[in-house]
């Protein structure tokens, strides 16, 4: 057999099986930022099934720019424990904690990765699936044929729990909020920089914001219009960390309404 021929089914294979194997899973993720990976470290860990689906063809959101594309970021000195679990290397000035964008959304995918995470990247979610008024998964298709407008029909992914991780956007709420599924106290904005409320503000509103999704990240920060923090990532982290627990607890402690698998 020509090895360009094997090279090719071995890609295809591998491809599908993961695909297929990404259909039905404990937490369906939109978007691959920091909040996203952190979650998805602490998931996995745990033997839960996790999916990441990324429109770009980067995962790791806004990490690897660092501060105006000073490959550089910041995060707060009590995140030295999880960076020490990561192998992380960081430089400690006083209360805060300054690494390498490039090595800590490396870090993070690595690690992601290991424990199991399924990162699909140049998948871009389209829309969420909805049983008896509870998110129970979303429907993807290829970034690049929404983003042609082309008429290409998507496919579905079930999920026991969705999380909206698409940053400012936050695309999975607005997709619920223009349906009049969701009604939000006001509408989504972010307020001027704030880097200390902005750490506060993103943790204190990772939430489940509707039966079955969960919104992290600068998605929450959206939601509940608060004020963004530039290139501070400990809020982002804390934020993924803490959606792990609260989807855990609920996992272990089944509330939710059971996906159908036939």
């Amino acid at each position: 057999m020509k090895k360009d021929l094997l090279i090719s089914r071995l890609i295809v294979k591998n491809f599908f099986e993961k695909l297929n194997d990404a259909l039905n899973v404990d937490v369906a993720i939109a978007g691959c930022g920091p909040s996203a990976l952190a979650l998805s470290i602490q998931l996995s860990k745990l033997g839960r099934k996790v999916a990441i689906f990324e429109a770009r063809n980067e995962p790791g959101g806004g990490i690897w720019g660092g501060g105006m594309m000073f490959n550089e970021l910041v995060v707060e000195e009590h995140l030295s424990d999880f960076l020490d679990e990561l192998g992380v290397r960081y430089k400690s000035f006083g209360e805060f904690l300054v690494i390498d964008s490039v090595h800590f959304a490396s870090a993070l995918l690595y690690h992601s990765t290991k424990n199991g995470t399924l990162i699909f990247n140049n998948v871009l979610v389209e829309d969420l699936v909805v049983y008896e008024n509870r998110v129970s998964g979303i429907v993807v298709n290829w970034a690049p044929t929404v983003k042609d407008k082309r008429h290409v029909d998507p496919i579905s992914v079930l999920a026991k729990y969705t999380v909206d991780a698409t940053g400012h956007p936050a695309s999975l709420v607005n997709l619920l909020a223009k349906r009049a599924l969701l009604k939000l106290d006001g509408p989504m904005y972010e307020f001027p920089m704030d880097a200390e409320k902005g750490e506060e503000f993103v943790v204190q509103n990772t939430k489940e914001i509707f039966p079955g999704l969960y919104v992290i990240g600068m998605a929450a920060v959206s939601v509940g219009s608060g004020p963004r923090m530039g290139p501070i990532f400990g809020g982002m982290i804390e934020s993924g960390l803490m959606a792990a627990e609260l989807i855990e607890e609920k996992l272990k402690n089944p509330e939710y309404i059971e996906v159908m698998t036939t």
